[in-house]
């Protein structure tokens, strides 16, 4: 009995209220932080693009998904997966990605190509009792594209019970190759921004993203050679565009081609951090010596293509698409996760490419996807050790709320005389399909672990960034934005990267705690409090964050040493009442931040609820 008392007094010791003192000294600087540090990283899977950000409508608009195996789409004989037929009213429909959504005074342009003579009744109508929200005829007099539009009226009500109908009138029935749907976006920001969705981008620019990493992890490759990101045969019309197979078990139409993320880039005021193919795939096929030199010479015209004048090849294949000017580009990626690669090959193929890129583009950096250690044992193995070098490592983290709390220190030790850190993926992953609370203060305290250090930390993006809610739209939870055909919302964690990314100076400045608080999780001893300061050098502002990632609130007394503090400051708090509390599509802002004006001093008193994170903007 003594001894479970002791335990008692102990843990409620770990728990327990105590007055911590936090010191920011803002005149005495550690380090800038990286003009990169937080963006986003994309790839095709929860049907991020099709039936996500990609604003095309129909499922299958090429009408080549036949049922069955994807792979075998192109089987005669088997019926079509997302469109139907009635042959007795001679129409096609198409539902879209679980539903598509018809909203008030909205205009739909539509396209498609038919092989004879018809006259056909195209429009959108309730899956529920068939009302009809808009409807056009399209005549077509020989074989060909044709253009349709459909507009619905101002007095209809949003909703996503919605299917798309094309009716053959008379007699007449023709062959369709091609239908496509996309709203037309109001807000024409750049020659592609009708490709958008445009809820789900008015959210990236909240994130504040200083790059975008493109095109992504696993799509990149893909599972064989022919379904890598082949990124040739993502430009030019959309409707010409072949697609190819996702290997997250679904068909890409390549809609979202390498132009279409240069423009993505462009919208959000971002750059992009590209990745190219490096002759390897998820089924461990790979290429080395000479066999690599036509995915090299691939390699360095995706690079012209994105940063080449039109006096180039690629460069004026740019301003034939219609992007004349050329795109910042700082960094280039080499592969994506090649330490799965068990051949080995990687140190050779790393450095032919970045012989091959440096040569043609000296001013770019490079990111290499496996750990320095491993690297320089593989380059000896291949005989490059003496030709490889090591600008920037990309590091993936996808860990539970203990172990990344558990980590959120380890930059703090890395060497600084090393490569920098690309932290290219990270998660922790707590919630379905979503993040819940616990994941976001996680996230918050390890992106503070990278904020204090982003002398070595350059970048990082959280992953996956998008999923459908729809049942089979997910295939990996834990995601930071969730959406369905109409509506659209932010996890947890979405708003700790708002709140971290739209307050961030340019120096980080020293910090200091006494009394830290400790908590018992689990069987582990942790902090329980997180912190970091930065100044912004131009407007003299200084950002301080701190995570209370426990089950107990935190009398804060926080003095600021070095700068002059006004009377005027911000407080931006995200808080819930337990650790599994989140956001979901019908509840979309059960947790969201809350900003107010409070008294500023240069010694002030904050109390961080439980399960909160603060952001305190000192003018």
């Amino acid at each position: 009995m003594k001894h479970l008392l002791s335990l008692v007094l102990c843990l409620s010791f770990l728990t327990a209220s105590a007055e911590v003192r936090l010191t920011v000294r803002a005149d005495e600087v550690k380090c800038a932080v990286s003009p990169t540090l937080y963006g986003l990283m994309t790839e095709e899977i929860n049907f991020c693009y099709e039936g996500g950000l990609y604003s095309q409508l129909l499922r299958d608009p090429q009408m080549r998904e036949r049922e069955g195996d994807p792979r075998q789409r192109n089987r005669r004989n088997a019926p079509l997966r997302f469109w139907q037929w009635n042959d007795s009213i001679k129409t096609w429909t198409n539902q879209g990605f679980w539903g598509i959504a018809v909203r008030p005074s909205t205009e739909y342009r539509g396209k498609m190509k038919t092989d004879g003579k018809a006259v056909m009744s195209v429009g959108l109508r309730s899956t529920v009792d068939g009302t009809v929200y808009a409807q056009a005829i399209v005549s077509a007099s020989d074989a060909g594209w044709l253009d349709f539009t459909l507009n619905t009226a101002a007095n209809i009500k949003e909703t996503k019970d919605v299917e798309f109908f094309l009716q053959f009138t008379g007699d007449t029935r023709c062959g369709l190759n091609y239908v496509s749907l996309t709203p037309v976006s109001k807000k024409q920001v750049t020659v592609k921004s009708d490709l958008y969705r445009t809820d789900l981008m008015d959210m990236l620019r909240e994130m504040h993203p200083k790059f975008l990493r493109f095109p992504g992890g696993n799509y990149l490759e893909g599972n064989r050679f022919s379904e890598r990101f082949w990124w040739q045969r993502t430009l030019g019309p959309v409707e010409l565009r072949p697609g190819h197979h996702c290997p997250w078990g679904y068909w890409s139409t390549d809609g979202m081609g390498l132009l279409e993320f240069l423009c993505w880039c462009e919208e959000m005021g971002a750059e992009p951090i590209l990745g190219v193919f490096a002759g390897y795939t998820l089924q461990g096929d790979y290429v080395t010596g000479k066999a690599l030199n036509g995915f090299i010479e691939e390699a360095l015209d995706e690079i012209e293509y994105v940063i080449g004048d039109v006096s180039t090849e690629w460069g004026a294949r740019r301003a034939q698409d219609g992007h004349p000017a050329p795109f910042k580009l700082t960094y280039v990626e080499i592969g994506n996760e090649d330490f799965f690669d068990r051949s080995g090959s990687y140190a050779e193929r790393y450095t032919m490419f970045y012989e091959a890129i440096k040569a043609k583009y000296p001013q770019l950096e490079i990111i290499c996807t496996d750990s320095p250690d491993k690297m320089r044992r593989l380059a000896r193995d291949w005989k490059v050790e003496d030709r490889m070098k090591l600008d920037i490592i990309d590091e993936h983290y996808y860990r539970g709320y203990k172990d990344m709390l558990r980590q959120c220190g380890m930059y703090d030790k890395y060497d600084r005389k090393g490569p920098k850190v690309f932290c290219g993926e990270w998660a922790t992953r707590e919630g379905d399909p979503t993040t819940n609370m616990k994941a976001a203060l996680a996230d918050a305290a390890w992106m503070i672990g990278m904020e204090r250090n982003s002398d070595i930390v350059i970048a990082h993006c959280y992953a996956p960034l998008f999923v459908n809610v729809n049942p089979g739209g997910m295939q990996w939870k834990s995601d930071l934005i969730g959406y369905d055909a109409l509506n659209s919302y932010g996890s947890p964690s979405y708003y700790a990267q708002c709140m971290f990314a739209g307050n961030l100076g340019t120096e980080v400045v020293k910090m200091e705690c006494d009394n830290m608080p400790r908590m018992q999780v689990e069987k582990d001893t942790l902090d329980q409090l997180y912190y970091t300061a930065t100044r912004d050098k131009a407007t003299d502002k200084v950002f301080v964050k701190m995570v209370n990632a426990g089950e107990t609130s935190i009398d804060v007394t926080l003095s600021t040493i070095g700068k002059k503090v006004s009377g005027k400051a911000l407080q931006t708090t995200l808080v819930a009442d337990s650790m599994n509390a989140t956001n979901s599509i019908t509840n979309p802002r059960a947790i969201v931040p809350l900003t107010k004006k409070v008294k500023g001093s240069g010694k002030m008193k904050i109390k961080l609820p439980a399960r909160s994170i603060e952001v305190i903007e000192l003018q």
